[in-house]
């Protein structure tokens, strides 16, 4: 049933001349690109918890993710069926495994988290159906591309959900046992540990077809190294940040924000240009993927900061 939807979709697809792929493309890729910026604007310029329980939503989404990609090694849909053609855009950046969808478990996390975080203002519920519009957005359009079945952004959805209730029960217990949050960061530094090694030593399909193989299961564990570079990176910036910084958020003031301004850009040169390039030096596929997991939680928890308290405050 899952190919046959998508072969329904593509053939609808075909038969309006692909008239919304550009913009199912770009909601894609906007889910996946400037709306990791959303939790790091509010971190540094609005509310500080409210950025953090946004960005650890994230982080244990993440590594859900590459967790459940790596035990299921659920291939494309195209692999699966040679009549499923995917958008020419979408399929330049479908790489690993199929199940969970990586896309879906990007997205969910923040405008999931931005629904809890709005709970309590007056107009919460248009608020909250936005945001369960823009997931559905998120999952549909994976699916309308050609690159995801309809389980496969199902199931990241509620793991990404699953993954936000997590974060809110990490936040509430710290509040009552603020001596414990070392603690809880020390876990999630030997849970990412234990994710690698996971993804190191468990066996995986070889699968050949002429003499090729389908699907080289080496590249496929690097989401996992990505997301335990991100899970150390941001146990270890909070850890510095809550010792040696505490910044305050800038608000918005002009001079203030002015500083956490510079560093959205500098981020968003780290997320789209730095991130690609750490991926393919000498550092191979690997260890590229863990130092760009690592510097993006480490910029946006600790080293910016440092700068915001420096300069802005």
């Amino acid at each position: 049933m899952d190919i046959e939807y998508l072969l329904w979709l593509q053939n609808w697809r075909e038969a309006t001349g692909n008239f919304l792929t550009p913009f199912m493309s770009e909601w894609s890729n906007f889910s996946v690109g400037l709306l990791v910026l959303v939790p790091v604007f509010i971190y540094w310029c609005v509310n500080r918890r409210a950025g953090l329980f946004l960005m650890m939503s994230y982080a244990v989404s993440q590594i859900i993710n590459a967790i459940l990609k790596l035990t299921f090694c659920a291939y494309r849909p195209w692999i699966r069926d040679k009549r499923i053609v995917p958008a020419e855009n979408a399929i330049k950046k479908a790489g690993g495994y199929s199940f969970p969808s990586g896309h879906t478990m990007e997205a969910t996390p923040i405008f999931g988290g931005l629904a809890v975080l709005c709970k309590k203002n007056k107009h919460s519920w248009l608020i909250t159906l936005l945001l369960a519009v823009a997931i559905f957005m998120t999952a549909f359009s994976r699916n309308y591309l050609g690159v995801h079945t309809p389980q496969d952004v199902v199931v990241g959805t509620l793991f990404a959900l699953i993954a936000i209730w997590i974060a809110a029960k990490i936040f509430a217990y710290i509040e009552k046992n603020p001596e414990k949050e070392n603690l809880i960061l020390l876990s999630g530094v030997i849970f990412a540990a234990l994710t690698l090694v996971y993804a190191e030593f468990k066996s995986y399909p070889v699968d050949y077809v002429d003499g090729k193989i389908l699907v080289d299961p080496v590249p496929m564990t690097r989401h996992a190294y990505k997301a335990a570079g991100m899970f150390l990176g941001f146990a270890t910036g909070r850890f510095l940040e809550k010792k040696f910084v505490r910044f305050s958020p800038t608000g918005f003031e002009f001079k203030k924000f002015a500083v956490a301004f510079i560093g959205l850009l500098i981020y968003f040169f780290i997320v789209t240009k730095l991130d690609h390039a750490l991926r393919d030096t000498a550092l191979k596929v690997h260890k590229g993927y863990f130092v760009s997991g690592f510097i993006n939680a480490f910029f946006q928890i600790f080293l910016w900061p440092c700068v915001i308290k420096k300069f802005a405050n």
